[in-house]
């Protein structure tokens, strides 16, 4: 794609995101909806579901190859990585959060909340401090697509905290339609969440909301629009070293300052649903975008995890 057509500068203040000469590369394709991309530095690879096809893959930059790392994944989505090192999911078809061990046996984190099973955890991001925190909409239970249809448990789509220490899961926020991709501000005093209820709702939110993190790590406050998307729905989104978003849309990703303000946008042939920073600098964006993985190199770094 030329760089005439890949970038959209809206501020000025995004042409210093971006390389000019870099451009967008399609790594590997055939998939049926990619999702949940994460970085593992010390492994040289990234990790990504294909949730229809209950495959998480592994891709290797070193000679550019793709490969099965785990099938039969229960419909997995979203990943992060622990501090630790060990691979957090959310899985749609068993309705819960795991963690795979160094010697590769599966810890269930959570998979019910005050004795009913949860609806679908969706995206998992952790916390300096051990806790885990992730969404649970429905879009794992509504088809046989990505996970099987049920009726929901819950009478609420929240937002979770599971304690690292006693692992205890607590609610942290209810008043969601579809929670989706979240991310900490990199001195985590700031918590982003993705409502993309608008996917499937007329009229329905079609933004990222923003709270404030309590002193103690365990509580969340406010929740006001920090954003909204112009084409599509939030889906996931990382937070660079400076503070600013990049959001998945139905363009490609959208690039928000600290304040919430439109920026610039890099355009995707297909319609993106995550993303995440990596490669040994964290400097490169790999974008899963319906079919396809994507990357690009940009002049920004995502924040350290792990």
């Amino acid at each position: 794609m030329a760089a005439d057509t890949l970038y959209e500068i809206i501020d000025p203040r995004f042409s210093g995101k971006i390389v000019g000469s870099a451009r967008l590369e399609e790594l590997c394709t055939g998939f049926r909806w990619t999702e949940g991309p994460v970085w593992f530095s010390d492994h040289d690879c990234l990790y990504f579901s294909d949730i229809p096809n209950q495959r998480v893959m592994r891709y290797l930059p070193a000679d550019n190859s793709v490969s099965t790392y785990l099938a039969a994944s229960n419909f997995a989505n979203g990943h992060t990585r622990d501090r630790q090192g060990r691979l957090v999911s959310c899985e749609h078809g068993t309705r819960r959060v795991t963690r795979t061990e160094l010697d590769g046996s599966i810890t269930v984190l959570a998979d019910r909340f005050e004795g009913r099973r949860l609806n679908s955890p969706n995206d998992v991001v952790v916390k300096s401090d051990g806790s885990i925190w992730f969404t649970d909409p429905t879009y794992g239970i509504i088809s046989d697509y990505e996970g099987f249809t049920a009726p929901p448990e819950q009478p609420v789509h929240g937002v979770y905290r599971i304690d690292g220490d006693s692992g205890a899961v607590t609610l942290v926020a209810n008043d969601f339609v579809q929670p989706n991709g979240l991310a900490f501000s990199p001195d985590e005093q700031l918590l982003y969440v993705a409502d993309s209820g608008g996917s499937r709702e007329t009229g329905g939110p079609r933004h990222v909301r923003v709270f404030a993190v309590s002193e103690d790590g365990r509580t969340l406050s406010g929740g006001k629009v920090f954003c909204e998307i112009e084409n599509g729905v939030p889906d996931g989104f990382r937070i660079d070293s400076d503070g600013w978003m990049w959001c998945s849309s139905a363009d490609g990703v959208d690039v928000f300052d600290t304040d919430g303000t439109l920026c610039g946008r890099i355009r995707v042939p297909q319609r993106a649903a995550n993303l995440t920073f990596g490669g040994p600098r964290r400097n490169r964006l790999f974008i899963t975008a319906t079919t396809s993985l994507y990357a690009i190199y940009v002049n920004a770094r995502g924040v350290q995890t792990s």
